[in-house]
């Protein structure tokens, strides 16, 4: 959300100053100081109480269905209302249903957005559970209780993120506009902004795994069929070696399948 706030700045030619003695609330808002002015920006909930303002509980009422406000302080006053709407990815519902055909039974969406704004964007696309208006420890605990239902796989790209991709059997982060917290603690960064690049690391993954267990399984068996034939005075020791070496150079070949396999 900050990101998208100062890119649109940017966008306007807006001059950004320099701030120093930041202090952030994750998940709700930051403040410090700029051109010796105090300023906040976060949300409403945030700025309830640093703001000398009432009206804070009426704009949350009066704010347009499934976006967010941020309000902007300066000096104890509200000076500004940013009003900003996720806009749903184009392939977001073909890209969830994909999964679904992969295997992952169970598509969660959590977030620190408020329940309305989390709903409206999950509303008609396949997932099976909203969790809102989470802090980065309560995305923690929603990635541990899901490991009942199974592995879990973590995506994400804030700061907030950081702590439930390191909790994830498997955290996968987006790296090419994600925050450098969210990337160092994922298990798999994607270096570009495509969720669904996700679809074919799964299935290099698969092809990988199934082809390293058929290499391990071929070898050993190919091998105690050897040590069984030798025991029995099949073969001799000179061409149980030659076996051995032929078993080897066989399993080797087979796993040098993997890199003949798609590109993410």
């Amino acid at each position: 959300m900050a990101q998208t706030i100062v890119e649109a700045a940017r966008d306007k030619g807006l001059e950004l100053a320099v701030p120093h003695d930041i202090v952030e609330t994750p998940g709700e808002g930051v403040e410090g100081c700029v051109d010796s002015h105090h300023v906040i920006v976060g949300g409403l909930r945030f700025a309830t109480g640093k703001l000398a303002e009432t009206r804070l509980s009426q704009l949350r009422a009066r704010r347009p269905p499934g976006s967010v406000a941020v309000a902007v302080g300066v000096d104890k006053r509200l000076v500004g209302l940013l009003i900003l709407a996720d806009r749903l990815r184009a392939g977001t519902e073909a890209l969830l249903r994909d999964l679904k055909s992969l295997g992952v039974a169970r598509i969660v969406l959590a977030t620190g957005d408020r329940r309305d704004v989390a709903e409206t964007v999950a509303k008609g696309l396949p997932i099976d559970a909203v969790r809102s208006e989470l802090s980065p420890d309560q995305k923690t605990l929603v990635v541990l209780s899901e490991r009942k239902n199974g592995p879990v796989m973590m995506i994400g790209d804030g700061v907030n993120d950081a702590p439930a991709l390191a909790a994830a059997d498997l955290g996968v982060a987006m790296g090419a506009k994600g925050a450098a917290a969210s990337a160092e603690a994922a298990d798999v960064v994607l270096l570009v902004d495509q969720l669904d690049r996700v679809l074919p690391a799964i299935r290099i993954a698969r092809r990988s795994r199934f082809i390293a267990l058929e290499s391990v399984y071929a070898g050993l068996g190919l091998s105690i069929a050897g040590m069984i034939a030798a025991a029995l005075g099949l073969i001799t020791p000179v061409q149980g070696a030659i076996f051995q070496e032929v078993i080897d150079v066989a399993v080797i070949l087979n796993a040098l399948r993997a890199l003949r396999g798609p590109s993410i």
